[in-house]
């Protein structure tokens, strides 16, 4: 990434991100909004209108952070932090 060969922290929007080498991401968990459109669809097959349906917000979020990258362009990760990632790569 262009981001880690400048030495840029980023932050990104899916752990996706953090796994091909970006500094952290913080945002909604996406398998979590995969189940939402499987509970949605299973609504509409069994006959509720679309339309009348509630728009649902994403409710689990997820924080992960890539240390060896974090390390890679010198920045410490206060501890803090670290104790309140879903996830730590090391």
């Amino acid at each position: 990434m262009l981001t880690a060969h400048y030495s840029i922290p980023t932050i990104y929007p899916f752990k996706s991100y953090v796994d091909a080498g970006g500094l952290m991401s913080y945002g909604s968990s996406l398998l979590d909004a995969y189940r939402q459109t499987g509970v949605y669809a299973g609504r509409v097959l069994k006959g509720e209108k679309p339309a009348d349906l509630p728009i649902v917000q994403p409710t689990k979020f997820e924080l992960v952070i890539n240390l060896k990258i974090a390390k890679a362009v010198g920045i410490a990760i206060p501890p803090m932090l670290l104790a309140r990632a879903d996830e730590v790569i090391e």
